[in-house]
């Protein structure tokens, strides 16, 4: 549903975006990650067809059209990092100005002013708005229409618990109608929570491209279980090696990392070795640890 095929844009002589190749798939919801300044808005202020290429190309729809061609504009809908509205308009007239240019139907507004859930603001001026509220605004202008391609910057930022259930309502109701979503966070847990795929991208560069089921088994390689044994036994942290190399004692405790496949094998050798094991726990490995491992030292 969007293609990035090589994708760079530079601004002042520097690289913000560096042939950047990416796809996201109908129906699919797609995460950016990345830290501040990598290039995530510009990546999809480019899928808005709001900023053209310096090389490559940004392909939307089944037709594949330039991102800024009208056909690429019509199956996509933007919501911006920072979405502001006239302070004097009422979140409902900003819904209605926003369903007739899209030439939505009348009901069409009445579904996003309750998605908004305004608790009852929708007849006061924006300006009277708190942030939360006017994201959640800015999230039903959004969907007004049922696009193709739901491209959002930062979309949970400043949703309180309320927002995040309603939001995450509309990703999935999105995600069973085959619509897609590609969306930028620093939010880890919406990504855990929502997205098929994860991209991150660092100081312009793409530098991890995952499925859910690779992000899941990375995630198992970095897991980590501990036993704590009644004493320590002369020779068992050799034969845990053999099973988990990175094994460590921590006082009476064998930390032992990895993933979770191996880790029956693991106390197999330990009751083998006469060993007594008073307590066992056991740790996944996080997305906030293999994202920090992708950016490296990135701020």
């Amino acid at each position: 549903m969007i293609e990035y095929r090589g994708f760079t844009k530079c601004y002042a002589g520097r690289t913000v975006v560096d042939a950047l190749t990416l796809t996201v798939p109908r129906g699919s919801v797609v995460a950016l990650l990345g830290p501040n300044g990598s290039g995530k808005t510009t990546s999809i202020k480019a899928a808005a067809g709001l900023i053209r290429p310096d090389a490559g190309a940004v392909l939307l729809g089944d037709g594949k059209w330039p991102a800024d061609a009208a056909r690429a504009r019509q199956a996509c809908s933007f919501l911006p990092q920072r979405v502001s509205f006239p302070e004097a308009l009422t979140g409902r007239e900003v819904v209605e100005f926003y369903r007739r240019l899209r030439q939505a139907p009348p009901a069409a507004a009445e579904r996003v002013l309750k998605f908004a859930s305004l608790n009852g603001a929708g007849a006061r001026p924006v300006g009277t708005y708190s942030g939360g509220m006017v994201q959640r605004l800015g999230l039903a202008v959004a969907t007004l229409s049922a696009v193709d391609a739901l491209l959002l910057d930062e979309p949970t930022a400043a949703l309180d618990p309320d927002g995040l259930c309603a939001f995450y309502g509309l990703i999935e109701e999105r995600r069973h109608a085959g619509l897609s979503t590609f969306f930028s966070s620093h939010q880890l847990g919406d990504v855990e929570r929502l997205a098929d795929r994860v991209a991150v991208i660092v100081a312009g560069r793409l530098v991890g491209d995952f499925s859910e089921r690779e992000v899941a088994s990375r995630l198992a390689d970095r897991g980590v279980m501990r036993v704590r044994l009644a004493a320590r036994v002369t020779g068992l942290l050799e034969r845990v090696r053999e099973r988990a190399p990175l094994a460590l004692w921590f006082g009476e405790e064998l930390i032992v990392p990895g993933p979770a496949a191996s880790r029956p094998a693991v106390l197999d050798s330990i009751r083998a070795a006469g060993a007594e094991i008073t307590g066992l726990t056991a740790q996944e490995g996080r997305l906030d640890e293999l994202y920090r491992e992708l950016v490296g030292g990135a701020p």
